[in-house]
């Protein structure tokens, strides 16, 4: 198995346990950047439309609380297990690639040093090349994934508009017609008896294609690409910061050269933290592209693209439109990128160890098959 290979399974085995143990942080959050409430710039008659939403958001934790006390621990997990698969086929696949280029830039950096012309050492410029190559595969291999997660953690966020936006067109009608109270009582105890459809993998699957077909699973892929700095970012942060460590551990102590768990797990947290926060309003416009738009109630809330998500987002909420929930994501990303290094980190030494045991093995059996004969 090459290094690559073992990279690669490597980060995906830790990408999964980081994203179980972060998944309902990841969910809330998700559901925070897709709110859409329109604080200037619509005419009194979108205004008229609009749900009435008189209680401010609740911070993270009362929003945790609140899931669980209305959807259960379900709803936390909505879309856990698309996610796990999105999870380990996005950091295999960023991971392989990684180290299939990172192999190739050595490579490079070495015969540059052959010929004089460098001291053998990768650039930061080469880590962002690397890092962005294997972000963009990634992207465009998985995005169809993370297009049915964001739809599966936001389904009961865009049900829950949706009936309030028919009961406003019930009270309308109501007002409209002269109905008796009993009535509109019963019209809205008729509207509130119809169950929910049970909504999976494969239902969030058929909506987004009824919607807008096969192009519908890459819808958000624009910001999706321009985010591929992030990883770049955050791969030339800890390529970096983990040279340098590791420089220091041998000049220290002559021979060693790795770096403790404790390490790698702050080295993490600070590239995550630096990348999180340089591309956070991307990741905003990507999860409200990637949503039910009925999110947004009106129609003037709503995106045809990622220009469109732009220019209505300034106009209607301003710049921390770009910014809601970021508080959470630096938490939930910081945590799950240092939990993803070190387990990936850990996976690859344990490997390494077995392929060096392993090969001492094949090279003593035909020693020991000479001693027998």
């Amino acid at each position: 198995m090459s290094n690559a290979v073992a990279n690669g399974l490597a980060g995906a085995g830790g990408g999964i346990i980081a994203q179980i143990i972060t998944y309902p942080l990841q969910t809330v959050n998700t559901r925070q950047q897709t709110e859409r409430v329109a604080k200037k710039g619509l005419s009194s008659a979108d205004k008229k439309t609009l749900p009435s939403q008189t209680r401010p958001a609740a911070g993270t934790l009362l929003q945790i609380l609140q899931v669980l006390k209305t959807e259960g621990w379900g709803g936390l997990y909505s879309g856990l297990r698309p996610s796990l698969f999105g999870t380990a086929a996005s950091q295999g696949v960023y991971y392989y690639f990684y180290q299939v280029f990172k192999n190739k830039a050595e490579t490079i950096a070495a015969a540059r040093k052959e010929k004089g012309r460098g001291d053998g050492t990768v650039g930061m410029f080469s880590w962002l090349v690397v890092a962005a190559i294997a972000g963009s595969l990634n992207v465009l291999l998985t995005n169809p994934i993370w297009v049915l997660v964001t739809r599966m953690q936001t389904h009961t966020q865009a049900e829950r508009k949706i009936m309030e936006g028919k009961k406003e067109a019930l009270l309308a009608e109501a007002l409209e017609r002269g109905w008796e109270e009993s009535t509109l009582h019963d019209k809205l105890a008729e509207l509130e008896s119809v169950k929910p459809c049970p909504y999976g993998t494969l239902q969030a699957a058929q909506e987004v294609h009824r919607e807008a077909g096969v192009a519908g699973f890459w819808k958000g892929i624009l910001p999706t690409l321009i985010m591929v700095c992030n990883p770049s970012i955050q791969f030339m942060i800890y390529e970096t910061s983990l040279k340098h460590l590791r420089a220091k551990h041998s000049a220290s102590k002559p021979g060693l050269k790795n770096v403790t768990a404790l390490e790698v797990f702050l080295l993490g947290a600070l590239a995550k933290l630096g990348a999180t926060i340089s591309t956070y309003p991307l990741l905003v416009v990507k999860s409200r592209l990637q949503a039910k738009q009925e999110i947004g109630g009106n129609v003037a809330l709503r995106y045809t693209g990622t220009l469109d998500a732009i220019i209505k987002m300034i106009r209607y909420e301003g710049v921390q439109g770009f910014y809601k929930g970021m508080s959470t994501k630096i938490v939930q990303s910081v945590f799950a990128a240092s939990v993803l290094f070190m387990i990936k980190e850990e996976l690859v030494k344990a490997y390494m160890l077995l392929a060096d045991k392993g090969q001492k093995v094949m090279l003593n059996l035909p020693k020991r098959s000479l001693l027998k004969i």
